[in-house]
């Protein structure tokens, strides 16, 4: 059992504070199966090239949350480890060399704790093969399976690494979207697309029934159906409840950020204010309402937090361009009737729920949460995608520049290819250094990671930018220290 006679904590109050454990998913072999007219079927725009992804950008990934969250696993032991006559079994979920580590908890390995039990298996089986249309015979063939291979059929759609029996689920790298922890409690998501649906059902099993979340077994939530909402419109309707975690934010331990977005609906907001209200979980919760549009899928692709008074947005979403500053009177008024393109934002507090409180832009928002949630005497800065320049700081958002993972305040994961948002950094008193040089640093005990500042560590990104979604999305984290 991946978690036996350890701390099983499990609590998130913001951001920020320094990360201690998170769930994450290396890239399978269902990743190598995602063909041009199933991509953007499976929410994928562009096929990935499996080994460039595992090899020279996610093991960057995983050494660098080693690094900092696990480090006996890892440093004094990288020549070793990445040796080619090893063939990155370190890196391998379902090998039993694979690192197994207590604080990058790999979400596979979960899985296959859960089917030792042959109750639950007989269960997920069976469940699995009715979402997947499956033959009889072939549930009976799944039966058979031992744990582990299981787990890695149910997650790669492949039996024997060439037997395929259902589509892949390619997303299951982005765990923050299968829920999320907000203080001690966890929020399963609903996926909006019928490719994540697997994904959820296997979550829904972890987390009720693996010992790392025994303890919490009262503090799952899950959001429930409208009424009647099997009667409703097949699209288009915003009465039906979907909800994906890139669009929760924890930015205190008393105010929660709920996006409402191409991914997750106006009435999963509305749920979500009345269930947790109910339950006391937090005390103010801010509906963001983007458009619903592919460039943005989640508010945590156009903006996410660097520090205590620091926040990297994009500027699109910013009091000036809002406000029209930039255009002539003629163009301003015009531009201000585009209502798809609004962003509306509304804030309820528990003691005074029917007082809601509007912020115009994203800065106003931000500001209030720094200085009012967050206790920030210091100035609220921004960082812009691309540096605020079109057309960079659109291309840029596109592949993830807002989308970064905080390690602890001010040490934040990006890619590598954000070049103008790179240097929006370096502009805002951040050093910039490359994961490569990075790792090295460390291992040879040059640089020490409880000591590190106000750093972008940049990731190597030419295939991983193809999937559309950065280190936030790659993460779940379970437990932060308290800011």
């Amino acid at each position: 059992m991946y978690f036996c006679g350890m701390s099983k904590s499990v609590k998130v109050s913001s951001e920020i504070g320094r990360l201690r454990r998170l769930l994450v998913h290396s890239p399978d072999s269902g990743l190598g199966k995602v063909v041009p007219s199933k991509a953007q079927d499976w929410l994928f725009e562009d096929i990935v090239h499996l080994d460039t992804i595992r090899k020279k950008e996610y093991d960057f990934y995983t050494k660098i949350l080693l690094y900092f969250l696990d480090p006996e696993k890892i440093r004094g032991k990288l020549a070793a480890i990445d040796a080619e006559e090893n063939n990155r079994k370190f890196y391998k979920p379902g090998d039993e060399q694979f690192f197994r580590s207590d604080s990058v908890v790999e979400l596979q390995w979960l899985l296959a704790d859960i089917l030792s039990d042959h109750e639950i298996k007989l269960k997920l089986v069976a469940s699995v093969c009715a979402i997947e249309a499956c033959s009889y015979e072939t549930q009976k063939e799944l039966q058979k399976l031992p744990a582990v291979q299981l787990a890695k059929t149910f997650i790669s759609g492949t039996l024997n690494d060439d037997k395929m029996l259902f589509a892949p689920i390619p997303n299951f790298i982005f765990t923050r979207d299968i829920g999320i922890v907000i203080n001690n409690f966890i929020l399963l998501n609903k996926p909006a697309k019928k490719a994540r649906t697997r994904e959820a059902l296997l979550a829904k099993y972890i987390f009720f029934n693996h010992p790392l979340f025994v303890e919490y077994q009262q503090n799952i939530i899950e959001l429930p159906d409208t009424f009647h909402h099997f009667l409703l419109p097949r699209d288009g309707d915003d009465k039906k409840v979907t909800l994906e975690g890139g669009d929760v934010m924890v930015v205190s331990k008393d105010h929660l950020l709920v996006g409402v977005s191409e991914r997750t609906s106006m009435e999963a907001a509305h749920q979500v204010i009345k269930v947790l209200f109910e339950k006391n979980v937090v005390k103010k919760i801010t509906i963001v309402k983007i458009p619903k549009k592919r460039d943005y899928m989640h508010i945590d692709t156009v903006f996410t937090q660097v520090k205590r008074n620091v926040w990297v947005m994009l500027g699109v979403f910013s009091k000036k361009s809002i406000k029209h500053e930039d255009a002539d009177a003629v163009q301003r008024i015009l531009e201000g009737n585009k209502k798809e393109d609004k962003l509306k934002i509304i804030q309820f507090r528990k003691k005074d729920i029917e007082k809601p409180e509007y912020f115009d832009n994203l800065e106003d928002l931000l500001t209030d949460i720094s200085t009012n949630d967050l206790n920030c005497s210091e100035k609220v800065g921004f960082i812009y995608s691309g540096n605020n320049e079109f057309p960079f700081d659109a291309r840029e958002q596109w592949t993830d520049s807002c989308n970064l993972l905080a390690l602890k305040e001010g040490v934040v994961l990006g890619y590598d290819r954000n070049d103008k948002t790179m240097e929006a950094f370096k502009e805002n008193g951040f050093a910039v250094i490359h994961a490569h040089e990075l790792v090295e640093e460390l291992e040879n005990g040059r640089i020490d990671p409880d000591e590190i500042e106000n750093t972008l560590i940049l990731m190597p990104s030419a295939e991983l930018s193809r999937a559309r979604g950065g280190f936030h999305c790659m993460s779940m984290p379970l437990l932060r220290d308290e800011i």
